[in-house]
């Protein structure tokens, strides 16, 4: 079973997340900052990091520096309500972020993207 950590700020979409892609046959881990993620990452490996770009404590982006420059290994994608052009996109897969999904989504298209990212 593929193994994912979300961590996202706000408790609902944490929880709404967590139950799709749980439904979807993959363990699903919640944190709920940026410090617990990067420590929960410490303890477990997981096969792909949801991160939030905007967290109380630091954004996703600096989550996603951090793990990748301890070659933390890991695919990554961001769930945000931030739109992002195309051309940020082709930037965010040069240095390594799978994909970028706008919220909100359909539990459909979440799941589709997953699944695409760890193929």
């Amino acid at each position: 079973m593929k193994k994912i950590l979300y961590v996202e700020d706000h408790r609902d979409t944490a929880e709404a997340v967590k139950q799709m892609l749980e439904d979807a046959g993959y363990e699903v881990e919640i944190s709920f900052c940026g410090a617990d993620g990067l420590e929960k990452t410490h303890k477990k490996q997981f096969d792909l990091v949801l991160l939030d770009v905007m967290l109380p404590d630091m954004s996703g982006w600096d989550i996603f520096k951090t793990l990748s420059s301890k070659k933390y290994d890991s695919k990554y994608a961001f769930l945000s309500v931030i739109p992002i052009s195309t051309e940020r996109m082709k930037e965010f897969k040069k240095v390594g972020i799978s994909d970028y999904i706008t919220k909100p989504f359909t539990k459909k298209d979440l799941v589709e993207r997953v699944k695409k990212i760890l193929k």
